[in-house]
């Protein structure tokens, strides 16, 4: 009897402990994940991908007018389970506005939580974080702009690659812009690209080249070659590596990720750019975008740090020139979409007034929208940028909390309705759109 009743006891524990283990794992999934869990497959929003047709976006069966932001911050907060709730509040809070696309980086090259440690070595715990922000956007509607690498120093960007090189005794030379030509320094690239596009994400299932998510793979941010202002090596550059990202991703969209500059062979546009300076920097927006591999061309508008002496009227007049000039070039050279991927003004420029910088903001959605009313070449506008509550460490001068400033937030949702408007309510607005547009003049 109590040899029987001790084999019963034994025969529960050996039971119990098992589930004890489990619980464990569950609890220790729960505290580093529960707080980005995402949605079954069933439960998320059913994207398709976008493509492009001529001059416009199509997705979900309809035209698609891009009402956007920049949170390039995403992947390094979701590394970290304190600050990963951000990314999460940034999302539902950009859903709830009526935006639809993210811009944010796909890359941390040798720097802090590192995706890239060395060429070819990544940290899966970084790109875990990587697969949660892709679930997650998915979760709330909203299609991501990821940029491959950084034409500047931070999060390594085309520096690093740079070092490696150098580290590894097979540099053709310590200048940033061997990155453009330096063969070794091109494969490094090329591998990095073909494990990103060809990562199978965590959450989903999904390789990222298969998700929809990802409304475009973004080449470079800033890509500047001053070394050679002829234009030459970035044009030989973007060419390689724009058919190289499209033999393995034909589903997505590809851009440059130029700011928007008009090179040395195009002579009749340099007076539109900001200054002389503008055309040394070896790139050129014409050229550059008008290759059969790249789907749209992007542009930036900071007019601001491009001018030293001018009034804010002056810059609003530049701001308005820059951004037709590039909606024409996309209608009659180009004959694609033209996206304004990054815009600002400074708000903690003293001599900028808060009423200054939403009187910026209006300018380029209304330029936006009528765009949109039009069937032009203006696809869409991308905020500089997003941040969420306790972000200043953050904030480049050009961040905003866009939910803790109402004349701003009402530029960003008015604009969400009016585009609506124009091309429909997407499937992924459609809850939030109700509760606001109707309110909308």
């Amino acid at each position: 009897m109590v040899k029987s009743r001790r084999s019963k006891m034994l025969a529960r524990n050996g039971m119990f402990y098992p589930i004890i283990v489990f619980a464990a794992f569950l609890a220790f999934i729960y505290l580093t994940f529960g707080d980005l869990w995402v949605s079954s497959p069933e439960e998320t929003l059913k994207l398709s991908f976008v493509e492009r047709n001529g001059t416009q976006f199509y997705a979900d069966g309809q035209v698609f007018y891009v009402n956007g932001w920049n949170s390039y911050w995403f992947m390094e907060h979701a590394v970290d389970v304190g600050r990963r709730p951000r990314v999460r509040t940034m999302l539902q809070a950009a859903a709830k506005m009526g935006l639809t696309v993210c811009r944010t980086w796909a890359f941390n090259d040798g720097a802090y939580n590192a995706l890239q440690i060395s060429p070819g070595k990544f940290d899966e715990r970084v790109f875990r974080a990587l697969d949660l922000v892709i679930a997650e956007a998915r979760r709330h509607g909203i299609r991501l702009i990821l940029c491959l690498v950084n034409n500047l120093k931070a999060y390594g960007g085309k520096t690093q690659y740079v070092k490696w090189a150098w580290q590894e005794g097979i540099g053709l030379s310590s200048s940033n812009d061997s990155f453009f030509y330096d063969p070794n320094i091109r494969r490094y690239f090329k591998n990095y690209v073909k494990t990103v596009l060809t990562r199978k994400n965590t959450v989903t299932g999904l390789e990222y080249r298969d998700d929809p998510t990802i409304f475009a793979w973004e080449l470079i941010n800033e890509p500047r070659c001053m070394t050679d202002p002829t234009g030459d090596t970035l044009q030989v550059w973007i060419e390689e590596m724009s058919s190289f990202v499209k033999s393995i991703d034909r589903n997505h969209l590809l851009t440059v990720g130029l700011e928007g500059f008009y090179g040395p062979k195009d002579p009749k546009r340099l007076k539109i750019n900001p200054e002389l300076w503008a055309a040394d920097l070896g790139s050129d927006f014409i050229r550059n975008s008008n290759l059969s591999t790249i789907d749209f061309a992007s542009v930036h508008v900071y007019p601001d740090h491009w001018f030293k002496n001018q009034t804010f009227q002056d810059k609003l007049k530049f701001a308005r020139k820059w951004i037709l000039s590039h909606i024409e070039d996309g209608e009659r050279v180009l004959k694609k979409p033209i996206m304004f991927t990054e815009f600002g003004l400074a708000g903690e420029n003293k001599e900028v007034e808060p009423y200054q910088r939403d009187r910026f903001f209006k300018l380029i959605l209304e330029i936006m929208y009528k765009s949109a009313k039009h069937n032009k070449s203006g696809a869409g506008s991308v905020f500089w940028q997003f941040l969420v509550e306790r972000m200043e460490e953050y904030n480049d001068e050009f961040g905003i909390v866009p939910w803790e400033r109402p004349s701003t937030y009402n530029l960003i949702t008015n604009h969400s309705c009016r585009l609506a408007r124009v091309q429909g309510v997407l499937p992924s607005q459609q809850e939030h759109l109700k509760s606001f547009c109707f309110k909308t003049q």
